[in-house]
């Protein structure tokens, strides 16, 4: 029969992050799930923000003078006085510095302005190339510059325009995070960086995420969604802005991971783009005949926009895939890829070549190879 604490173990969601300790083994505190949450370490919980902006003990809403000086002049020192931060055209913004071991658990951010001009990179224990480099609005699985709900496990976007990461990001030496404006105008920024100080176990991966984006798509080319992984780790998830370019239904290419030495063929293959999203059949509803959005902890079509019939001309989708209960574990290598794929007017396939963003989310161990140049303002921008 099972024990009690295995049918609790059993009946949660699996939280990503690191093994669950033995029922007797030291529990650093670095994660926390509802199964270990009554687990006491002496883990020391920290946290960033522009009132504690190196996150050190006793040192939050110190501020005499800050972002809302003069909302804050009558009542003085500790009330609310540099809530956030501005950052200007061209500039980029360390958000936090940490000196580790310890794991990044929470980040939330409100950033005003173009969510893909602003570039979310982050580095761990001192190295030179990020290990992740993408548009805001796309980490946050908002390519599309334009507020949606997602409920997930991982990330949740929730009202106003409140952006929530709850991917664990472990680091034994050091963590920066970075804020870059590639827009014209400021953008003003409130944050938290919630972090907790203590070991790293040695089989912790680092947290990858890589943008990549391509407008259109050449005819009869696959998109890759990610390649040039090299090392162990595992792969556990996928963000696609897909902007469609032509009438009818555009998902019924694959997905394939090719690892550890696939050339010409890959390990997994999908059976079509909404199977993989975890939805079918056109994600219709059927008696609206027309897409229903949907957000669940692991996937979600969470944005579907529709032409206004008149300068929204086209149908633009949002979806995520979290690979939390199922990763795809790698020994060397892997590359992901999607097909774009329609159907032609005789019943036959028709390659597509549509608008699509993609941002891939992967853990490792370092060192990893340094990504491809972020594309240039103009091909970043949604049109």
């Amino acid at each position: 029969m099972m024990t009690l604490r295995r049918l609790a173990i059993a009946a949660l969601p699996f939280c990503l992050a690191l093994p669950l300790p033995a029922q007797d083994a030291p529990y650093s505190g670095l994660t926390s799930s509802l199964e270990n949450i009554y687990r006491v370490t002496r883990a020391q919980t920290r946290s960033i923000s522009p009132e504690n902006l190196t996150g050190e003990k006793g040192q939050g809403a110190m501020a005499e003078k800050g972002s809302a000086s003069r909302a804050a002049a009558e009542l003085g020192q500790g009330w609310k006085v540099n809530p956030y931060i501005v950052v200007q055209p061209g500039t980029t913004f360390t958000l936090g510095e940490i000196d580790g071991p310890g794991a990044i658990q929470h980040i939330w951010m409100t950033p005003t302005g173009n969510w893909r001009f602003s570039i979310l990179r982050m580095y761990w224990d001192g190295e030179a190339a990020p290990s992740v480099e993408a548009p805001v609005g796309d980490f946050f699985a908002m390519g599309w510059g334009r507020y949606a709900p997602i409920t997930s496990q991982s990330i949740c976007v929730n009202p106003g325009s409140a952006f929530n990461s709850y991917w664990p990001m472990p680091f034994r030496k050091k963590a920066r995070l970075t804020l870059q404006n590639l827009d014209d105008k400021p953008m003003t920024i409130y944050y938290q960086i919630d972090y907790v100080l203590a070991p790293v176990p040695a089989d912790a991966g680092y947290f990858h995420a890589q943008f990549r984006r391509t407008n259109p798509l050449p005819f009869k080319e696959v998109y890759t969604i990610v390649d040039g992984i090299q090392g162990r780790g595992h792969y556990v998830g996928t963000y696609l802005a897909w902007g469609v370019h032509n009438n009818g239904w555009w998902g019924e290419g694959e997905i394939k991971f090719y690892m550890d030495g696939d050339k010409a063929f890959p390990t997994i293959a999908g059976t079509g783009t909404e199977d993989y999203f975890c939805g079918s059949y056109n994600f219709e509803n059927k008696e609206k005949r027309q897409y229903e959005p949907f957000t669940t902890p692991y996937s979600g079509l969470a944005q579907v926009i529709r032409p206004d019939g008149l300068y929204q001309s086209q149908q633009r989708f949002g979806l995520y895939r979290w690979h939390l209960t199922d990763p795809v574990r790698f020994e060397k290598d892997l590359r992901v890829t999607i097909q774009a794929l329609g159907w032609k007017y005789n019943g036959t396939y028709l390659p597509l070549t549509d608008d699509i963003a993609s941002t891939a989310f992967w853990y490792q161990v370092e060192p990893h190879n340094p990504f491809p140049a972020l594309p240039e303002r103009d091909k970043l921008a949604v049109q």
